[in-house]
């Protein structure tokens, strides 16, 4: 770590539960984000300002004049483009040092399983995760079929109206539950923010929590928070805290995926 970057986190290195090893970790991540909306855009430049070393966006989505009431990371001249190319473009502005890649792609599951992002464990080059900020529960089963097999851990996000949630599932844990431990059959015709609407601070709210789940899991530190959903309500501040037991009848603890 040369000086400019013990400079630009030196907030980060003065945490104990941090410091220069935590950092160092950071900085040999790889963090996909799949959805660049209003849960990706405080994930995406927190992440990004945090010092990960490579940041890859996905989202097949372009930005529209209605996501800037929340999606902080696109402004007005981001309207028509791609939301994974404003999005890289913000990145990159916030840190230089970054690596952003991008792919204007649907995360189905065939085309994340032929992703290389998934040779985690080697010590330099560092973890591996995905955070999940889409709003589409096909999605969300996906990333979840592919964490499973692959054992990467994942943070799943969603925000709609006055309320949100956050999980941490790591299938390297034994005995951890999957989305699917926690969801069997969620539907995509579900509560989405264009029919019910979204307080803009909600996802704030709840896309800056998933970075501290993904800065936890790379550096190590706190209480591991895998197998527990938090949920939160805007109209009375509450948040509460699930715990999210696997399923034995799950085809994640049969090992037939």
């Amino acid at each position: 770590m040369n000086d400019h970057q013990l400079l630009r986190y030196s907030r980060h290195i003065l945490l104990p539960e941090i410091d220069i090893e935590g950092q160092e970790a950071i900085a040999r991540a790889t963090v996909v984000v799949i959805g660049l909306g209003g849960l990706g855009s405080p994930v995406a430049l927190y992440l990004a300002a945090s010092g990960v070393g490579h940041l890859i966006l996905v989202d097949d989505d372009q930005v529209e004049i209605s996501n800037l009431q929340r999606q902080v990371i696109h402004d007005t001249e981001s309207v028509g483009l791609s939301k994974v190319q404003s999005a890289a473009q913000r990145c990159q502005a916030v840190n230089p040092d970054v690596k952003v890649s991008t792919h204007v792609q649907r995360a189905d599951y065939d085309w994340l399983h032929k992703q290389a992002w998934f040779n985690t464990g080697s010590e330099d080059q560092g973890l591996t995760l995905i955070v999940d900020c889409s709003d589409n529960a096909a999605v969300r089963y996906a990333i979840n079929d592919v964490c499973v097999q692959k054992r990467i851990p994942w943070v799943s996000g969603a925000a709609v109206a006055l309320n949100g949630q956050v999980a941490v599932f790591d299938p390297s844990q034994q005995d951890a539950p999957c989305y699917r431990c926690l969801y069997p059959s969620l539907k995509d015709d579900a509560l989405t923010c264009s029919e019910n609407g979204i307080l803009s601070p909600v996802v704030g709210v709840i896309g800056t929590m998933q970075v501290v789940e993904v800065l936890r899991l790379i550096a190590g530190f706190g209480t591991p928070q895998h197998g527990y959903l938090r949920t939160y309500d805007a109209s009375t501040a509450d948040w509460q805290r699930w715990k999210v037991p696997a399923r034995q009848s799950c085809s994640c603890q049969s090992g037939s995926r």
